[in-house]
């Protein structure tokens, strides 16, 4: 049976037929072979609107925190994309409320920025430092452990949930493409 389980993932043109995902729950990625892949968000922070001292300062901590990482861990970069609907909804009230030309010129300008970002694909960049383990007791020590040393070097994180794993495995397995199937018609 295995021979023919091993044949079809070779074969198969189906990602679940080849991804060892089981699912993702509780901030997890739960794998076939028992694993759990879980990790930690960091918040973006310019460093570089810093003093040149403050900039060292971060730098240097970031390595010894990289250093003191006692189990094996991946840095991941994922494009998110940006959803600014609300935002638009709330400005096209505002504009309909508006008696003002001038205002209403105004809200107008940032309804069309904001079309313009949709239109274009905007992504937000996140950041999570990603590791695997057995036992759910590990994964949070692991993930408290990451939060108090970014914390340390002056970078805010949280354990990453079960949206960010969703993103990162999207951009994973599509290639940070965005797919949109459309309705099929018969001839």
């Amino acid at each position: 049976m295995n021979k023919v389980n091993d044949k079809k993932q070779q074969t198969s043109k189906w990602t679940e037929d080849w991804i060892p995902v089981e699912g993702i729950q509780n901030g997890m990625i739960l794998t076939s072979d028992k694993m759990r892949v879980a990790g930690v968000k960091v918040y973006p922070r310019n460093i570089f609107i810093l003093d040149p001292n403050s900039q060292d300062n971060i730098l240097i901590s970031l390595k010894n925190f990289y250093n003191m990482i006692d189990f094996e861990f991946w840095l991941v970069v994922a494009d998110r994309p940006v959803d600014i609907s609300v935002y638009l909804s709330q400005l096209q009230l505002l504009y309909n409320e508006t008696t003002s030309p001038a205002v209403k010129k105004l809200i107008m300008q940032d309804i069309q920025k904001g079309q313009t970002f949709i239109n274009n694909n905007i992504v937000d960049t996140e950041y999570y430092i990603l590791f695997k383990e057995v036992s759910d007791d590990n994964v949070q020590k692991k993930i408290r452990l990451l939060i108090n040393g970014l914390a340390s070097c002056g970078l805010n994180s949280a354990q990453a949930n079960n949206d960010d794993l969703r993103v990162i495995l999207d951009n994973f397995l599509n290639g940070g493409e965005t797919t949109e199937f459309g309705a099929v018609m018969p001839i």
